[in-house]
C-alpha cells in the first residue's frame, strides 16, 4: 500500500472516530500528532474535509444516541478499532443526507443548460436536435438564420443532429469547432483539450489554430487548439454514458473507479495492490453499490466503507 493511499485511509478513520462525538482527549492528541507528522497527511485530511462538506448531517437525536451506543458497546467489549469505525459507519449511512453542496462556477449559472454530479439530461433543441448531457456539464446554444451554434462550457454531450440544409450545425469549445456532416458524435472537455468520437455521418474538426481533419463515422481524435491527434477507431464507452452504463474492455480498474468518480459525490480510492485489475463488461453508472458488488463478485478485491461517503476498493 503506498503512503498517499494509506494516509487517505488513516484520514477516513480518524474523521468517523472524531465525528462520533466519542473521541477522549488521547484520541484527538493522536489524532493531531498524526496531522502534523507529514504534509500528506494533512493533504488527506483536508481532502476527507472537502468532501464531508458535500453532504448534510441529519440532527436526529436517535441516531446520535444509536452511534453513542454502540461506540459504547463495542469499548466494553474491547473490539478492535476497525469493527468499532465500521458499526459507526453503518449507523452513519442513515444519518448523511445526500445533498450536493455543489456551488456552481458562474460558467454554470450562466449556462443555459447544466447538469449537477451523477445527473444526466436528454434535450430536444428547438431545430429537433437531440442532445443528452452528462455528468456535471454545460452548454449554451446561438440559433441564427445562417448557423445553429452550441458551445460546450464544460464536461460531455452526446449530439444526434436533425437535417437542415440551408443552416449548419456546429460545437465550440476553447480549443476549436465542429461542424457536423449529418451525423451522431459525443464530445467531452479533458485538461487542455477536446475529445471527440462519431458514430454516425462525419464531423469536420476544425483547432482554434487552423488544422483541419474529417473524422468519420468510428473514428475518435483528441485535438488542442495549435494540434489534432491521431485518428483512432472510436470506443463504444464513449457514447454508452447515454444509457447510464459505464462500459468497460479490457479497463483498468483505476480507470473504472476514476469514471465513477465522475457521477458519484463521495470519494472512492482504489488501493495500488488492485489498481491495474482488468475489468470487462456494462456497469450501473448511478447504482454505486451495485456496481461495487458485481466488481467484487468477479474480481479479488474487498469492497471498504469506513464512512458512509468514503469507499475504497483494496485486495483481499
Amino acid at each position: 500500500m503506498s503512503n498517499s493511499h494509506a494516509a487517505m485511509r488513516q484520514a477516513a478513520e480518524w474523521f468517523a472516530l472524531l465525528r462520533s462525538g466519542e473521541a477522549s482527549d488521547s484520541d484527538r492528541h493522536a489524532w493531531q500528532a498524526w496531522l502534523d507528522q507529514k504534509r500528506e497527511h494533512r493533504d488527506a485530511w483536508a481532502h476527507a474535509e472537502t468532501v464531508a462538506r458535500r453532504f448534510e448531517p441529519v440532527r436526529s437525536p436517535e441516531l446520535r444516541h444509536a452511534a453513542t451506543d454502540t461506540l459504547h458497546g463495542a469499548r466494553a467489549k474491547s473490539l478492535p478499532r476497525r469493527r468499532v469505525l465500521g458499526a459507526l459507519a453503518i449507523l452513519g449511512g442513515g444519518a448523511l443526507l445526500g445533498v450536493e453542496a455543489w456551488r456552481a462556477h458562474p460558467v454554470y449559472l450562466l449556462a443555459q443548460y447544466r447538469t449537477g454530479t451523477g445527473e444526466l439530461r436528454s434535450l430536444t433543441l428547438a431545430d429537433g436536435s437531440s442532445v443528452w448531457l452528462n455528468t456535471a456539464s454545460a452548454f449554451d446554444t446561438d440559433y441564427s438564420a445562417s448557423l445553429r451554434r452550441l458551445r460546450l462550457l464544460d464536461g460531455e454531450m452526446l449530439v444526434d443532429t436533425a437535417h437542415d440544409s440551408t443552416r449548419p450545425l456546429v460545437v465550440d469549445t476553447a480549443h476549436g469547432r465542429l461542424r457536423a456532416l449529418g451525423t451522431r458524435f459525443t464530445v467531452r472537455l479533458l485538461d487542455g483539450a477536446t475529445y471527440l468520437a462519431v458514430y454516425g455521418g462525419a464531423v469536420e474538426v476544425r483547432s482554434s489554430g487552423g488544422a483541419t481533419r474529417i473524422v468519420k463515422a468510428g473514428s475518435q481524435v483528441t485535438f488542442s487548439a495549435t494540434a489534432i491527434g491521431k485518428t483512432e477507431a472510436a470506443d463504444p464507452a464513449r457514447e454508452a454514458w447515454s444509457r447510464g452504463v459505464l462500459l468497460a474492455d479490457n479497463m483498468a480498474l483505476q480507470d473504472v473507479v476514476a469514471e465513477l468518480k465522475r457521477y458519484h459525490r463521495g470519494h472512492i480510492g482504489v488501493s495500488p495492490e488492485v489498481a491495474q485489475l482488468r475489468v470487462l463488461g456494462g456497469y450501473p453508472l448511478h447504482d454505486l453499490d451495485k456496481t461495487l458488488r458485481m466488481l467484487a463478485a468477479v474480481l479479488p478485491l474487498r469492497v471498504r466503507r469506513p464512512l458512509p461517503w468514503w469507499t475504497t476498493l483494496e485486495a483481499i
